[in-house]
């Protein structure tokens, strides 16, 4: 008798064991002919680069509530966008969101193209998201490659060669596997393969569908692959940051340049932020006041760098005039609206 595909096995799988996602049109669905909302798929591929599913679910559900239609998104003020955003990080892609989902409305009549050279000409989106919504939304034979799909493939090959350099080899094996059938549903099998049994750590080999084929348990090297060349230390800066709050309770906030990190956020003013090695940045103070240097400090990690940053505190008059940046009154003010870095200056300042 002959063997199924491995494509076919995974996919048999899939339909026992498939993950529940608000994004995503289960199996069963599928086969009934229901697709799933293309505006969804692409958001939740947007939400998912460099964040867990864990994380993306309650912020896609309330994307989802608050602009139901890619239009909704478009009209949308980019500052509510970038409020509801906070939190996830990595903030080029919510201005990346707001371009695409505009030039979806301005440039193809408010409907995804069905067309994966079309949609790598949208804003934002990358080889990977094109892939991803092509295959998962429209079911195009297109190949996925994220982070679970690399390691699945590592170790079904029994692939040696550290990452990133193994990325097109990986490539090449995991093109060779995507089905003309269920093309959507395979993408979306493999990546839940990775995430729940070929796992970073411990892989659970003896449920694995692939099991049987897979040449790095036959190696006994599962555990240990896919190999990675090792990360440079990130190098390490440090700035200021001044909470003032005026006597009526409104907080002094600037809306930082469209471009660069945490561009177009909500944040508190403050100085530069230059390498730990060079004296403490300080900068103009905003508003001319008494300023407290609070004990303690604020850490965090961006991609490329960590970050240390001293707070300062003041209450102004109701009189008072900054030299950048505006008061926003105490009913506006939420201090989730800010990104991740700025709610840690304001939590250290409210102990």
């Amino acid at each position: 008798m002959r063997e199924k595909p491995y494509s076919d096995v995974l996919l048999d799988w899939y339909d026992a064991h498939a993950r529940k996602m608000p994004w995503r049109v289960g199996p069963e669905a599928r086969k009934a002919g229901i697709m799933p909302d293309p505006y969804a798929i692409w958001m939740s591929e947007i939400m998912l680069q460099q964040t867990t599913v864990a994380t993306v679910r309650s912020y896609f559900e309330r994307f989802q509530a608050r602009w139901p239609t890619v239009a909704d998104l478009a009209a949308a003020q980019d500052a509510n966008v970038m409020g509801e955003w906070a939190g996830l990080g990595y903030y080029a892609r919510a201005r990346n969101l707001l371009k695409c989902a505009r030039v979806v409305v301005d440039e193809h009549g408010g409907t995804f193209p069905a067309d994966h050279g079309a949609l790598l000409k949208l804003p934002g989106v990358g080889p990977y998201t094109a892939a991803a919504v092509a295959s998962i939304a429209f079911d195009l034979p297109f190949t996925v490659l994220d982070g679970n799909v690399e390691r699945v493939m590592a170790r079904l090959y029994d692939i040696h060669t550290p990452l990133p350099a193994a990325k097109p080899e990986l490539m090449v094996k995991a093109a060779a596997l995507t089905p003309q059938s269920r093309p959507g549903d395979y993408a979306q099998a493999v990546m839940d393969l990775g995430a729940t049994i070929c796992s970073p750590k411990s892989p659970a080999c003896g449920i694995c569908p692939w099991r049987d084929p897979c040449q790095a348990r036959l190696a006994g090297t599962a555990a240990e692959l896919p190999k990675k060349t090792p990360k440079k230390a990130k190098p390490v800066r440090h700035g200021t940051v001044y909470l003032a709050q005026r006597a009526d309770g409104a907080r002094l906030l600037e809306t930082r340049p469209a471009k660069g990190l945490l561009g177009g956020m909500l944040g508190w003013p403050g100085s530069e932020w230059a390498d730990v090695a060079t004296p403490l940045p300080i900068g103009l103070p905003p508003v001319q006041a008494k300023w407290t240097v609070l004990p303690g400090e604020v850490r965090h990690t961006f991609t490329h760098f960590h970050l240390i940053l001293q707070v300062q505190v003041a209450r102004v008059d109701l009189d008072a005039v900054p030299n950048r940046g505006h008061f926003v009154p105490k009913y506006d003010f939420r201090p989730s609206d800010l990104p991740t870095v700025m709610r840690k200056a304001f939590d250290l300042a409210a102990k």
